[in-house]
C-alpha cells in the first residue's frame, strides 16, 4: 500500500493547526474588546428623552437636591422618577409657554405619565438596592458620576459586574460620610482609606466574603 502523507503534507498540518490557534486566540480577543467595549456597555451614551432635562442646569444651577426628584432613593430601592406634578411644582409658573415643556404640560392636562427612559439599565437578573447604598455611605456619583455637569444625562460607569465588584471588594475606597452622599462634587480626602475603614464599621458594612457572594446581586 502506497504512502498515503507524502512529507510536505506535514508543513499544511502545521500551518493549518497554526491558523487556527491565532484564530482561535484572535476571536477570543476580539469577544473580550466588544464585551468591554463602550458599543457593548453604553457607557458615555446619551438617552434621548421627551423633555431634554439637563441636570446640569437644575442641580450646579439652581441647587436642586436629588431628593427632590428621586423620592425614593433613601427608602427604596428604587430611585424613582419625578412625577409630572412635580415637574409642575415649578414650571407652572417658570418656562410655563417653554415649547420644549409641552410634553410636561400634556402630561398635566391628561394626567398621564411622563415617560423617561432609562439611562442606567441593569439586566434583569440583576438587584440592587438604591436605599442600601444610600444608608451605608455609598454617593451617587460614585455610580452616576458627577450629574451636575451634565447638560444631558448619560451612563457614566460601564455597570459591568467587575466594575461593582471592585466596590465590593474594597469598599472602604468609596464610602463617605452619609452627609456627603448627595455631594455630586465630593472628592475623597487623602485619608480615604482610614476613614472608609471606620465608615464601614460605624454603618455596619457587610464583611467583604458576603458582599461578593453571588446572591447578593443575583436573587
Amino acid at each position: 500500500m502506497g504512502q498515503l502523507f507524502q512529507p510536505g503534507h506535514t508543513t499544511v498540518v502545521k500551518a493549518v493547526i497554526f491558523v487556527l490557534i491565532v484564530g482561535l486566540v484572535g476571536l477570543s480577543w476580539a469577544a473580550e474588546s466588544w464585551t468591554n467595549s463602550s458599543w457593548a456597555t453604553h457607557q458615555g451614551r446619551y438617552v434621548s428623552q421627551s423633555v431634554p432635562f439637563s441636570h446640569e442646569h437644575h442641580v450646579r444651577g439652581l441647587g436642586i437636591d436629588c431628593r427632590f426628584c428621586h423620592t425614593g432613593v433613601e427608602t427604596s430601592a428604587y430611585a424613582g422618577l419625578p412625577s409630572t406634578k412635580t415637574c409642575m411644582t415649578c414650571h407652572s409658573q417658570i418656562w410655563r409657554d417653554a415649547p420644549m415643556l409641552k410634553p410636561v404640560r400634556d402630561s398635566w392636562s391628561s394626567q398621564q405619565p411622563m415617560q423617561w427612559n432609562r439611562v442606567h439599565n441593569l439586566a434583569g437578573y440583576v438587584f440592587f438596592n438604591h436605599s442600601a447604598h444610600i444608608q451605608k455611605g455609598v454617593g451617587c456619583s460614585s455610580c452616576h458620576g458627577n450629574v451636575a455637569l451634565m447638560p444631558l444625562t448619560f451612563q457614566s460607569a460601564s455597570l459591568q459586574m467587575d466594575w461593582c465588584l471592585n466596590c465590593h471588594r474594597n469598599p472602604e475606597k468609596f464610602l463617605r460620610p452619609r452627609d456627603q452622599v448627595f455631594n455630586t462634587a465630593y472628592q475623597a480626602p487623602s485619608d480615604q482609606a482610614a476613614l472608609g475603614a471606620k465608615l464601614a464599621e460605624r454603618y455596619g458594612v457587610m464583611s467583604k466574603q458576603m458582599m461578593q457572594s453571588c446572591s447578593m446581586c443575583h436573587r
